[in-house]
């Protein structure tokens, strides 16, 4: 089973690179503490509605150098989609191997009693990227991560917002069910999703 400690020394052990459809190339890795500017360059490129749709609190280069500096020393790995030749960042994927309170209570109070070997899970790609079939063919991947870090179900990092049909759909396709639904602070609504990843592959 993988560490985020492991992960840091050898981001290796989690790269490998993908032809996505239209026959361009990404490089799928582990955020680097080398990463900050081109995340923020990845920030700053997104629109509106994919920062209201996203997972993180800031989007300027203080909130990338924190998260790069995070790297390691807490409970989150975070991974990047890196554009091939031009570097640029093109998508940010977030892992959280820690359950939040609120997340155990109201899981529970659906019937699911999250454990130790739940993880959650939120995805964000560049506007470009967005309604390619760029996330279904990362979602392989996205799972292996999961079970290399002896997970066996992921949730929805945050939920997922109910005005967000692309992303429902999304989710829906690659398993995930519904887990009931709640309001925000801000209002808004928001579905809890889980994913069982059932046995390894060859078990």
């Amino acid at each position: 089973m993988l560490t985020l400690t492991e992960v840091a020394d050898d981001p290796l052990l989690l790269t490998c690179r993908l032809l996505l459809s239209d026959g361009s190339e990404v490089v799928f890795r582990p955020l680097t503490t080398a990463d900050a500017r081109r995340l923020a360059g990845f920030f700053v490129g997104l629109s509106p509605e994919s920062r209201r749709l996203s997972t993180f609190d800031g989007n300027d280069l203080a909130t990338a150098q924190d998260l790069c500096d995070a790297i390691a020393r807490y409970d989150k790995l975070r991974l990047v989609l890196e554009e091939v030749p031009s570097g640029r960042i093109v998508g940010l994927l977030e892992f959280s191997f820690d359950l939040h309170p609120g997340d155990i209570a109201r899981y529970g109070a659906a019937g699911i009693r999250l454990t130790a070997t739940d993880c959650r899970f939120g995805p964000t790609l560049a506007d470009n990227y967005q309604g390619q079939g760029v996330g279904t063919q990362l979602f392989p991947l996205i799972t292996d991560v999961a079970r290399r870090f002896g997970r066996k179900r992921i949730i929805l990092w945050g939920g997922v917002l109910a005005d967000n049909p692309r992303a429902l759909r999304y989710y829906q396709k690659n398993g995930f069910r519904s887990a009931g639904s709640f309001t925000g602070a801000d209002g808004a609504r928001s579905l809890d999703m889980i994913l069982d990843l059932g046995p390894l592959p060859g078990h």
